[in-house]
């Protein structure tokens, strides 16, 4: 009775809903489609002690043989958490996250270093052709020639020169980063300190050849001026090509794997960095890799456990025999097993799948019946109905207890349960009777394993990675290029291919040569 209580009292999943149920016992309804498991026919009642989130995790070894040998009820008489981790920490994982978080902190120190240096620069360059064309009204204004009309518009070019320029430093540099790379972005680099002596080197000649002298040809320091904002100008257009256009043409084609499951995607990219383009990768991963599921993983592990857990030896010559014995004889039942494991891992699939389609079903049926009972009002029909009328959120609220038991069946089945909270599915369902989507739209999510971006970001388990290469990070792409993106749980291969050079001919076919006769063979009737 206590623990019935702990476990309703620290259940937070989709039980609120699912109420009290029966517990029942049902056996041999697949035994058709599975290997002989013991001589015990009987199966017991199963349960599971729910855990704070520090002590073991709830999707370990335990859970996945408890899914091996569930029933149809074994939502019923099984509790869960949503929410919980379902990954041990060892004091290696605790050593290497507070490296990361100290590497972190020296990445946040460099990038803002970065920007002020940048700012800094960029507010130089942009009160330097001001500063040229005020000093001589400042210092020796009397001494100046007339300008006239020519200088007026010469200012007025200045004025509106300085103005696309700040626009389009605007869009080019001041951007919200994306990620904190390991190294400096070679062009940029280079790019600001190509700006900086150019300004250098006009502060130089200004000095020199204008402040020291004095000189009294107003007109020639305006120009003087225009000149620097011009040559500003076409190395902003010189950012645009080394930046932006360089890249865009298809130079490389790129083969994401991933360590666990072996799922890959191909990509093309341009002429890029390493850095950069792990960056690319990692962007395209979070939209077209499956989210990534480790308790899908945990099948065949448990599996080749459970072989060897079904070895025994028994020393019957006492235990001065040797040794060398018990190996053979382990290496030999090993064989043996192995000769039968493909049936058994058949039968565990096609029961698997089984369950998975009858689960399936059922909650599709759940849902179609649940959406049957909302109607959604019209302005007119508003002032017309009764009083109890309701907001999406409430309408999602009434229909989901009628869902819940099915759907929670099925997540726990394909074990997607972590992914998906009872909160993030009442405000999925809110959303959907908000935009008026029909059940077949409210079940894509649930029914087909999304790409990351899809699930809320405390579910993702890759949020920190580490670039490993045997090239400099700053280098760029070349053919065979292999480099490894790692985070806590799994990695991301990348091998980099270049795309053939294609030779293309051409070949003339006169319209005119398009003529044709009918043969007739004497056995043919036409």
């Amino acid at each position: 009775m206590s623990a019935a209580m702990d476990t309703e009292s620290t259940y937070s999943g989709y039980s609120h809903y699912s109420g009290h149920s029966k517990k029942a016992h049902r056996q041999g309804s697949r035994d058709r489609h599975k290997s002989p498991r013991s001589k015990d026919g009987s199966r017991s009642e199963k349960s599971v002690t729910i855990q704070t989130p520090p002590a073991e995790p709830l999707l370990g070894n335990d859970a996945s043989r408890a899914e091996e040998g569930q029933d149809d009820n074994w939502g019923e008489t099984t509790t869960a958490i949503t929410g919980t981790s379902e990954h041990s920490i060892s004091q290696e994982d605790i050593a290497r996250i507070s490296k990361d978080l100290e590497d972190s902190v020296g990445l946040d120190c460099k990038r803002y270093l970065g920007l002020t240096v940048a700012a800094v620069l960029g507010l130089l360059v942009f009160l330097t052709p001001i500063a040229f064309i005020l000093l001589p009204q400042i210092l020796w204004r009397d001494d100046l020639e007339p300008c006239g009309t020519v200088c007026e518009g010469l200012f007025i070019s200045v004025a509106f020169k300085l103005l696309i320029l700040l626009i389009g430093t605007w869009a080019l540099f001041f951007r919200q980063p994306k990620a904190d790379v390991p190294r400096v972005f070679v062009f940029r680099a280079l790019l600001l300190v190509l700006i900086f002596l150019f300004v250098f080197s006009y502060w130089l000649f200004y000095g020199v050849r204008i402040l020291d002298s004095k000189d009294t040809n107003y007109q020639g320091i305006v120009q003087y001026a225009v000149s620097l904002v011009d040559a500003l100008l076409f190395i902003h257009y010189l950012a645009i090509v080394l930046l932006e256009l360089r890249q865009l043409q298809p130079m490389f084609t790129v083969k994401v794997v991933r360590s666990t499951d072996g799922e890959s995607r191909y990509y093309s990219l341009g002429h890029l960095s390493i850095q950069r383009a792990a960056l690319v990768v990692l962007e395209n991963y979070y939209k077209d890799f499956t989210v990534y599921n480790p308790a899908l993983l945990t099948a065949s592990k448990s599996r080749a456990a459970k072989h060897m857990a079904g070895l025994k030896v028994y020393n019957v010559d006492g235990p001065g025999n040797n040794a060398s014995g018990q190996s053979r004889a382990m290496i030999a039942a090993a064989a043996r097993r192995r000769d039968s494991s493909h049936n058994e891992l058949y039968y565990e699939e096609a029961d698997h799948e089984r369950r998975v389609k009858k689960r399936r079903a059922r909650l599709v049926v759940a849902v179609e019946e649940a959406f049957t009972h909302i109607k959604r009002l019209q302005v007119e029909e508003q002032q017309k109905a009764p009083g109890e009328m309701m907001d999406p959120r409430e309408a999602a609220q009434a229909i989901f207890p009628s869902m819940a038991r099915a759907l929670q069946k099925y997540l726990r089945t394909t074990r997607q349960q972590q992914y998906h909270s009872m909160e993030s599915i009442l405000q999925h369902l809110a959303f959907c009777i908000t935009n008026n989507m029909t059940p077949k739209a409210f079940l894509e999510r649930y029914l087909n394993s999304g790409p990351t971006l899809q699930y809320d970001r405390d579910r993702w388990f890759s949020k920190q990675w580490t670039l490993v290469s045997e090239e400099a990070v700053t280098s760029g792409l070349q053919d065979g290029v292999v480099f490894v993106l790692k985070c806590l749980d799994f990695s991301l291969v990348v091998n980099v291919k270049k795309i053939p050079f294609i030779k293309l001919s051409e070949e003339f076919i006169d319209p005119k040569s398009h003529k044709f006769v009918l043969r007739l063979q004497s056995e043919t009737s036409v």
